[in-house]
């Protein structure tokens, strides 16, 4: 199982939202709706050139961006992650079934970190962070990583996303796709399973994608 985080396991987006907003109107702008749905699944640098396009202020320093995002982002996590919908009782489910579990996002390592303490750091086997890979999703990198690194054929994982840059990743990498959209709408595509909420999902629905009978 490979689980994205931001908007798939923890309802994050909103303090990305106020993070965002927040610089937004650091730089005496304020962040538009458009530009703000495009950021999301991307990795922090996309976001940043978005921002500083989004604010006609192209010349600002990505770098310089993200640091205050780094900070401000932080301070959010420790004191407002939330579980989304059914997001703790199917990780529980598949932690207590033994199989082999990864989590995928596009945050990076001392963001995640700090997820963890939400998350558990025992519910995946491995974690792999957007700035720990060479490309970032929509490339198939981190997912074929997290595969690699739980020694599990792509073509037998399911990745669950809730953004139409996470699904593409995956689709490319070659997993099985469970789409649970949360701030943005993702398009019907072949290959992949949309569920309004991942209170929707079980063990059954997980096997059924990989083809596998129902369990019992």
């Amino acid at each position: 199982m490979l689980f994205d985080m931001d908007g798939t396991l923890v309802d994050s987006e909103k303090l990305w939202d106020v993070a965002l907003h927040e610089l937004a109107a650091e730089y005496g702008g304020t962040l538009s709706d458009a530009a703000r749905k495009a950021m999301v699944g991307t990795s922090m640098a996309a976001s940043m050139r978005l921002l500083h396009d989004d604010l006609g202020q192209p010349e600002r320093d990505p770098q310089v961006s993200a640091a205050w995002i780094d900070a401000r982002i932080l301070e959010l996590f420790r004191t407002g992650l939330r579980w989304r919908p059914g997001a703790l009782t199917l990780l529980r489910a598949v932690r207590a079934a033994g199989i082999p579990t990864a989590l995928v996002t596009s945050s990076g390592r001392p963001l995640v970190e700090v997820a963890l303490d939400t998350l558990g750091r025992d519910s995946f086997d491995a974690v792999v962070c957007g700035d720990e890979v060479d490309a970032t999703k929509p490339h198939p990198e981190p997912y074929l990583t997290a595969a690699r690194l739980l020694d599990v054929p792509i073509a037998r994982c399911v990745a669950i996303e809730d953004s139409p840059t996470g699904v593409a990743s995956a689709l490319a990498a070659g997993a099985a796709v469970l789409a649970v959209p949360a701030e943005v709408p993702i398009a019907a595509t072949a290959g992949v399973h949309q569920v309004a909420s991942l209170t929707a999902a079980d063990l059954e629905l997980l096997a059924a994608l990989l083809g596998e009978p129902p369990t019992g």
